[in-house]
């Protein structure tokens, strides 16, 4: 079995599925400005998340190195009040793994993590970000969403990125990058009582040029 497959006929070669994370390595050599890993969570997990109170979940944005990642969450959820046992360690040991293997392949030695609780319509305009790459993976809610764009207007075709699922997007500052015609949105869920958990990571190669930037 490939693993790579197209995943709809209107993002030929613009999004493609794997079927493991070691496949995501694919992403820095197929051209291709997105993959998905497509995996199955833990049921038990995902009922469980889906029905925790929001408020006992962590919102975070800050630069950290892969080694520090476990200790950081751990103080992040026990201050968010977020109940411990093993659906908590479930969602922990995948935000570690999925981390470390992030900044290995973009060989940054520091990440931008950001943990983020949604219950708007959080950048809910079709676009191409204006970084290196960025890794996205929603726990809770709908996932991202995306289509191919014709001169620039909405995409006609809108898909959504399975809950559990991450995606690997290059950014408009990716070496070689042609101008893609793949956008994506955060899901419109204003007015709705979806709620979203959604994890972020950003490649980080000089956090004090990022702080300066960011000041």
């Amino acid at each position: 079995m490939n693993l790579i497959q197209n995943i709809s006929p209107n993002s030929l070669e613009q999004v493609a599925t794997v079927e493991t994370l070691e496949a995501l390595k694919k992403f820095t050599s197929s051209r291709v400005p997105a993959l998905i890993w497509q995996r199955s969570m833990n049921p038990c997990f995902q009922e469980w998340i889906e029905n925790l109170n929001f408020d006992d979940l962590p919102t975070a944005r800050l630069i950290l190195a892969p080694y520090k990642v476990r200790a950081t969450l751990n103080d992040l959820f026990n201050e968010a009040g977020t109940p411990r046992g093993p659906h908590l360690k479930y969602l922990l040991d995948d935000i570690v793994q999925i981390t470390h293997f992030f900044s290995g392949l973009m060989e940054a030695p520091f990440v931008r993590m950001r943990i983020d609780r949604i219950t708007t319509n959080a950048c809910k305009k079709f676009h191409i970000d204006c970084i290196l790459s960025r890794l996205i993976c929603t726990y809770r809610g709908p996932g991202t969403q995306y289509g191919i764009s014709n001169n620039g207007e909405e995409p006609n075709n809108i898909y959504t990125v399975p809950t559990g699922d991450p995606m690997l997007l290059s950014g408009t500052l990716w070496p070689g990058q042609s101008h893609s015609n793949l956008l994506h949105r955060s899901p419109p869920i204003a007015g709705t009582d979806e709620k979203r958990l959604v994890l972020v990571l950003d490649p980080i190669f000089d956090p004090e040029e990022e702080i300066e930037l960011t000041a």
